[in-house]
C-alpha cells in the first residue's frame, strides 16, 4: 500500500477515510480539507474500529461530526505521511450496468452486425431513441459484485495472468447509512450517507461466457478479481454534495483523458437505482451502489489495460484516486 497523495479536494467541511501510520492498525478518521485527520476512535463514544461502524449508527454521527471538525484543540494529526485505505468493507456490493446513454449508444454501435444497412448517424439515432425511452419506462440492470475485489485508492492493481482484456470504468459509489427495504425513489436519498469513487475493473474478454451463450454474462470471472475495485479515497457526506446527478467523471490513462462525462448522462438516477434495489434486497450500511460507467471505456478506444499503466480517477468534490497496473507474476 502507498502513502497518501495529500489531496484533499473534496466538497463540504469534511470527508471520512480509513487510514493507518506505518506499522500501526487502520483507523476510521474525519479529514478537513486543510489536510488535518483525527482518529475516530479516540472521539466517538462507541470507538468504532471502522467507517462501517460509523456509519451504523450514521444519524447520530454525523452532527457529532459536523462538530468536532471545528475543535481545535482535539488531537488532530497531519494526513501527510499516513496510509489511505479503501474508505469502508461493505457486506453488499451492487452494481449498475448498461446505465450511461452515451456509453450504451456507443457498445451498441460498435457491436452492430456487418450487414446492417443502417449509417452509422442512423444507427446513434435510433438506439438513442430506445434509451431515452428505456430511461422513461425501464428498470435498472443491477448485478452483485464481491466485497472481497476491493482495493485502497492508490494501492496497485494486479492484471491476472488470464485477463485478456481488463479495462478500466470509473463510476459514482454511493454509501447507504441506515438499513433501507422497499423504499419508494422519493424518499431514497435519505438512505444514502455519502459519495466516494470505485473504479470496477472488468476483463472484456470474459464478460460473456464461450463454452456456454445461452448462460449469458459472467460477472463473477470479468470483475471480481482481488484488486479489481479500487474504492475511494473518501467518503464525502452526501449534503456536502449539492447534486450527486450532475458530476464530472474523469479517468485519466498515463495523464492522457479517457472518460470525461457528467452524471448528468445517467438513465437511472441514484434515488431510482436504491429504490430499486431494496424492492428485493435489503441494503445495509457501509453497503455500496456502483451507478455505473460513462463512455470511454478502452475497449472503445482499442487500447486495454497493461503493465505500467497509471489510472487517475476523479469525481467532482469527491477526491481523486491514483492506482498502478501490475502484471501477475506467474511462477
Amino acid at each position: 500500500m502507498k502513502p497518501a497523495a495529500a489531496s484533499t479536494s473534496f466538497s463540504g467541511p469534511f470527508a471520512l477515510g480509513f487510514l493507518s501510520a506505518p506499522d500501526q492498525a487502520p483507523f476510521p478518521g474525519v479529514l478537513t480539507p486543510d489536510g488535518r485527520v483525527l482518529d475516530l476512535r479516540q472521539t466517538l463514544a462507541w470507538e468504532p474500529p471502522d467507517l462501517r461502524a460509523v456509519l451504523e449508527r450514521w444519524e447520530e454521527a454525523l452532527p457529532v461530526l459536523h462538530t468536532l471538525v471545528h475543535e481545535e484543540a482535539l488531537d488532530w494529526r497531519p494526513l501527510e505521511g499516513l496510509r489511505v485505505h479503501a474508505p469502508v468493507e461493505p457486506r453488499q456490493v451492487f452494481q449498475s450496468g448498461a446505465n450511461y446513454r452515451q456509453h450504451v449508444i456507443d457498445l451498441e454501435v460498435a457491436h452492430r452486425s456487418s450487414d446492417d444497412p443502417r449509417t452509422v448517424e442512423e444507427a446513434r439515432a435510433e438506439i438513442a431513441a430506445v434509451m431515452d425511452q428505456r430511461a422513461a419506462e425501464d428498470l435498472p440492470y443491477v448485478f452483485i459484485g464481491l466485497p472481497g475485489a476491493i482495493t485502497g485508492p492508490f494501492d496497485d492493481v494486479v492484471l491476472p495472468s488470464w485477463a485478456e482484456q481488463p479495462d478500466w470504468e470509473l463510476e459514482l459509489a454511493a454509501v447507504i447509512g441506515k438499513p433501507a427495504h422497499r423504499v419508494t425513489v422519493e424518499e431514497a436519498l435519505e438512505y444514502v450517507a455519502g459519495y466516494t469513487i470505485a473504479n470496477d475493473l472488468t476483463d472484456r474478454a470474459t464478460v460473456f461466457r464461450r463454452d456456454m451463450k445461452a448462460i449469458g454474462t459472467d460477472w463473477l470471472r470479468c470483475k471480481n478479481a482481488p484488486g479489481f475495485t479500487p474504492l475511494g479515497p473518501w467518503i464525502v457526506p452526501a449534503g456536502s454534495i449539492t447534486d450527486p446527478g450532475d458530476l464530472r467523471v474523469t479517468l485519466k490513462l498515463n495523464g492522457e483523458t479517457m472518460q470525461d462525462e457528467s452524471t448528468k448522462d445517467m438513465l437511472f438516477g441514484i434515488a431510482r437505482l436504491v429504490s430499486y434495489i431494496s424492492q428485493t434486497s435489503r441494503l445495509l450500511p457501509g453497503d455500496l451502489v456502483l451507478t455505473g460507467s460513462p463512455a470511454g471505456n478502452g475497449i472503445h478506444w482499442g487500447r486495454l489495460l497493461r503493465d505500467g499503466d497509471v489510472m487517475e480517477g476523479s469525481i467532482t468534490g469527491l477526491g481523486v484516486q491514483r492506482t498502478c497496473c501490475v502484471a501477475e507474476k506467474v511462477s
